[in-house]
């Protein structure tokens, strides 16, 4: 994995102002007049969404963002198990966007139907290369049993699909939830994980040192396949991982 840049912060505080300053960095250094970013859930993310909206909100070019979901669980937008809600709460209600900036997935919507709108909204919004679309930054994050996005280890299907977007459904829960494929995950200029807690560590370490159990985790399988890929974590997370 010599493609894969570490960036290790003492804890999430630290872990959300790296992680706001790169984003920052990373928009203001795009060429094109739009940025299409996709976006986690999460509790850390949520740090680092504040940060956005309190101490860097005049950094941001906003005008540029067009904001995305790698995933969504089918839930009301102002409930909160909502990856929306959780955006809209920290970020979205406290600056000025215009509306056709924010393409979330409607999580109250069928299934079904939402999943081939969503992803029809994709293609026709996000360039396509390498006959998938390209976004410029994708954020995930890491489940205690390797998923990310909505990608579980009993769907790793998923992974491989011929579509955007896929219907997955929580091996505990039953819950069902909206979520980016493989191929377009893979197929983003850039990915990050955004990872804190000691409770990551021992996945994160298996998937970077590739270990035979590594290939149980869906998150191995995200290596985009002309981008970059980027874990930003904290002490606990990284455990002494080198920074690059």
């Amino acid at each position: 994995m010599n493609n894969t840049l570490i960036h290790k912060s003492k804890n999430p505080e630290e872990l959300a102002e790296t992680f706001a300053l790169q984003l920052i960095n990373w928009v203001s250094e795009s060429k094109s007049d739009t940025y299409h970013l996709a976006l986690s859930g999460g509790k850390t993310p949520s740090l680092l969404f504040s940060l956005l909206a309190g101490k860097y909100v005049t950094a941001v070019c906003w005008e540029k963002i067009h904001f995305w979901w790698g995933d969504e669980r089918m839930v009301e937008p102002n409930n909160l198990e909502s990856n929306f809600g959780a955006v809209n709460k920290f970020l979205f209600s406290k600056i000025n966007l215009n509306q056709n900036q924010i393409h979330r997935i409607k999580g109250e919507a069928d299934p079904t139907k939402e999943a081939k709108r969503y992803g029809l909204q994709i293609n026709s919004w996000i360039p396509i290369n390498n006959d998938w679309p390209e976004f410029d930054l994708i954020m995930l994050g890491l489940g205690d049993d390797g998923h990310t996005a909505s990608i579980f280890p009993d769907q790793m299907l998923l992974l491989e699909s011929a579509e955007v977007t896929g219907i997955a459904t929580h091996p505990l829960t039953g819950q069902q939830r909206i979520t980016l494929t493989g191929k377009v995950l893979n197929n983003a200029k850039k990915v990050a994980f955004m990872i804190s807690g000691e409770s990551k560590a021992g996945i994160f370490n298996e998937i970077i040192q590739d270990s035979g159990n590594a290939l149980k985790y869906p998150a191995t399988f995200i290596r985009p396949l002309f981008g970059e890929l980027h874990w930003f974590g904290d002490e606990a997370s990284l455990n002494g991982k080198n920074v690059k």
